[in-house]
């Protein structure tokens, strides 16, 4: 359990860093390249932990392979979207809107998967929506993100920012969505490859649309997004086979203190006021989602474990 919990946590903090990268080379490089080099390098890492735990030949089967498009084109979105909120915007603010996230797949699980959520996860979504709002207050008072949601009037670098970081918390909601179907009957070596591979093809894609030649220190940054974003995805992979995914579920909220210390050594960057207290409603109302979550999943295991086993025909 407490090997989990310290994979989580070296996860959250390598995660920050890969953000950090991509805001370091965001200004350098074209998003879609970006999500190429993450994916791509990634692979390196990926394969030689799964060739380490002798999984590459069940990573690499699979029964549904347009579940795995779809994941990947999801995710994919997703990833564009952060990546450019990632150059617009300060690190820790950037980190604090993706919270939501959780909230949003809470009302997607009930839209799309005809999830029971009960009474004290609406509140909570509600109350975590109200802190997004306190975030977004600012851009909100002052129109510059309806003006990029419209397209009047000249865009402000950080309102796009701010759009961006919604939209990719709308589509990492919908991908968490996609990714609960999938481990019906897919593994998790089987749906981080196959997403890997999609999203380094679709960044592909890309090139003829704004490449950049790297020099060394682009070079160095973009290959040291994917290495670092890899490591970190198999320490996340490690932590939830080590652990509950509801005991460890609120250790990501650690990420906010590696993005406060790295982004203002790296950047200078500072949150603002609102940034802080709209974040703060969000991860308590995230935290509540999460508990709420062990408790109705240990519930269940309880009445599981008290039923009488089912008569053999």
């Amino acid at each position: 359990m407490y090997l989990g919990i310290a994979f989580k946590l070296i996860s959250a903090l390598l995660f920050t860093v890969m953000a950090a990268l991509i805001r370091a080379v965001g200004h350098d490089a074209p998003t879609g390249e970006i999500v190429f080099a993450r994916s791509f390098f990634a692979l390196a890492p990926l394969l030689a932990w799964l060739a380490w735990r002798g999984a590459i030949r069940s990573a690499l089967a699979t029964r549904r392979p347009l579940g795995h498009m779809l994941r990947g084109l999801v995710g994919v979105g997703s990833m564009f979207c952060l990546f450019a909120a990632l150059a617009r915007l300060p690190l820790p603010d950037a980190t604090v809107l993706g919270y939501a996230a959780p909230l949003i797949t809470v009302v997607f699980a009930a839209v799309l998967l005809r999830e029971r959520i009960h009474a004290i996860r609406w509140t909570a979504v509600a109350v975590g929506l109200v802190g997004v709002v306190v975030m977004l207050w600012p851009q909100l008072r002052s129109g510059a993100l309806a003006d990029v949601v419209t397209g009047k009037g000249p865009v402000d670098e950080t309102a796009a920012g701010v759009a961006f970081a919604l939209g990719a918390t709308v589509l990492t909601a919908s991908a968490m969505i996609q990714i609960r179907r999938l481990t019906q009957t897919e593994g998790t070596g089987a749906i981080v490859f196959y997403f890997s591979i999609w999203s380094a093809v679709i960044g592909l894609a890309t090139l003829p649309f704004g490449w950049v030649w790297p020099d060394v220190r682009i070079a160095a940054l973009l290959v040291g997004v994917g290495v670092v974003g890899g490591v970190a995805q198999i320490f996340l992979t490690e932590s939830y086979r080590l652990a509950d995914a509801s005991l460890i579920a609120p250790f990501e909220y650690s990420t906010i203190l590696w993005a406060l210390a790295i982004g203002f050594l790296a950047f200078g960057d500072l949150p603002s006021g609102w940034t802080l207290v709209g974040g703060a409603i969000v991860v308590m109302s995230s935290v509540a989602v999460v508990i709420r979550e062990r408790q109705l999943g240990i519930k269940r295991a309880r009445v599981r474990k008290a039923s009488p086993p089912s008569p053999m025909a």
